[in-house]
């Protein structure tokens, strides 16, 4: 479990490190076909990549940092680093819909034509390269990979547009449809990023991960043998991949220690079932007063 959680980190670090080379290097073409084009809208996009590319050296940075195993400073090791990713690039992507929103309406009062062969040209390219990472990206699971996944989507996107845009105004001179289609990209990415945000918020929240049923696991460990009755549950995800929890579960006081570890390996194998990965449980006998103060009702 362990090598394959490693392994995972390893491919996560991996897909945005491909990311931000990618994502650099384009970010430089950019800048030079805006100024040969003399295209103000590729120029001011060969801008947002760049500030894609500190995003995206940000995320994976934190990526590499999450894979950590724990220590004295954080004992469940490093994994919700790759949260802080995930918020950071929705951030930048809040920010940049907003100024491509703003440029935009400047545009529908103004138009301006832009060059249409230059743009065709670019966007060709934009494809290929923002299409490889986000091909390459699609194959990961963690937040941080979605948030990242998810910015360059809209670069790809972007650039279907533009060429769409190029294409129409090589035939006819309507150069609002740039500004309108921009308008619509940045729309469908807020509402995306609104949604990985909501998330990411409800892991650091410690919110009870949506993949598991809790009221069937607690009546599975209910259903254990010799369990008597179970409280104190508490269940949260780590970065949305690594589930952990916590119990108290009630015992006849006459239990063996070798019954407590059967009866241990049972609740175990449930919640493994329910793909928790990290399970707690202690032991009380009916005569134990719980000492937590907010153990909640006795089931």
């Amino acid at each position: 479990m362990g090598h394959d959680h490693h392994h995972t980190h390893d491919t996560s670090t991996g897909n945005i490190r491909v990311a931000f080379f990618l994502n650099f290097v384009f970010a430089i073409i950019e800048l030079i076909g805006g100024i040969y084009t003399n295209s103000v809208s590729i120029l001011s996009d060969a801008l947002h990549d760049f500030g894609d590319s500190i995003s995206l050296g940000v995320a994976w940075y934190l990526q590499k940092v999450s894979a950590r195993r724990s220590d004295r400073f954080y004992s469940y090791g490093y994994k919700r680093f790759s949260l802080i990713g995930a918020i950071f690039i929705s951030v930048v992507l809040l920010a940049g819909s907003v100024v491509v929103i703003k440029e935009c309406i400047g545009r529908i009062i103004e138009p301006q034509m832009p060059d249409a062969a230059g743009m065709f040209v670019l966007a060709i390219l934009g494809i290929i390269v923002n299409g490889a990472a986000v091909i390459r990206l699609k194959r990961g699971s963690s937040l941080n990979e979605r948030a990242v996944s998810l910015h360059m989507m809209e670069d790809v996107l972007g650039w279907v547009a533009v060429l769409i845009v190029s294409i129409v105004m090589h035939f006819v001179e309507w150069p609002i449809l740039d500004p309108l289609l921009s308008i619509g990209i940045s729309i469908w990415i807020l509402t995306n990023v609104y949604r990985n945000l909501k998330a990411t918020f409800r892991i650091l929240l410690q919110k009870v991960p949506s993949d598991v049923d809790i009221e069937r696991l607690e009546e599975e460990i209910r259903n254990t043998d010799r369990v008597l009755s179970i409280h104190d549950v508490h269940l949260w995800t780590l970065d949305g991949e690594e589930n952990i929890m916590s119990l108290h579960a009630v015992i006849a006081p006459e239990t063996t220690l070798d019954e407590q570890y059967t009866i241990k390996t049972q609740i175990k194998s449930v919640c493994a079932s329910h793909g928790i990965d990290h399970a707690t449980v202690e032991f009380e006998t009916e005569e134990e007063a719980c000492m937590q103060t907010n153990c909640g009702t006795f089931y």
